[in-house]
């Protein structure tokens, strides 16, 4: 969905979070995340650079890098981070003005079939990221909005409209399904 987003959105600035995984195939260093070693990820997490972070499916960790995102909110700009649930739960924590809007899949069957069809992930990993999204679905009702991932540009275009009117009071707030 960033893809899309960054195509049709250039104003809206989109966090690269850091990663101890490796890349998967077509995945670009910079652009999809930063893939760093566990040693730069503690040293960044020692100096206070994260602005969250989280082990993930318990395997990895990921983060994100706190001094861009406060470069891009002094700008003026809109700040999309693409993050799980222990993350959203520490951004919160950080920044409670934020706005969180949840994606979800269209169904739990429509999930399964994304992630088996990626051909990603091995069968282990499949079963990890599955445990992993049970636990931040029954967390949506922590979030002030939700949007249904069922087409990624009409999902892409309803996350920038919402965004848009995070900020301004007389807002409709999306209710959460």
């Amino acid at each position: 969905m960033s893809a899309q987003i960054r195509a049709a959105h250039p104003e809206v600035w989109i966090s690269v979070s850091v990663t101890t995984r490796s890349p998967r195939p077509g995945e670009v260093d910079g652009v999809h995340y930063r893939f760093i070693d566990d040693a730069r990820f503690d040293a960044m997490i020692e100096r206070g650079e994260l602005l969250e972070w989280a082990v993930v499916h318990s395997s990895h960790r990921s983060g994100t890098p706190r001094r861009p995102v406060e470069e891009a909110l002094s700008d003026g700009r809109q700040a999309l981070l693409e993050i799980d649930l222990q993350g959203a739960r520490q951004v919160r924590e950080a920044m409670p003005d934020a706005f969180f809007v949840f994606l979800a899949p269209p169904s739990w069957e429509e999930l399964v079939r994304r992630l088996v069809g990626r051909g990603t992930e091995s069968p282990e990993d499949q079963a990890r990221r599955l445990e992993t999204a049970v636990q931040e679905l029954a967390a949506e009702a922590e979030f002030d909005a939700t949007v249904i991932n069922t087409d990624v540009r009409a999902a892409a275009e309803e996350l920038v409209r919402l965004m848009s009117s995070a900020g301004d009071p007389r807002r409709d707030p999306a209710p959460n399904p």
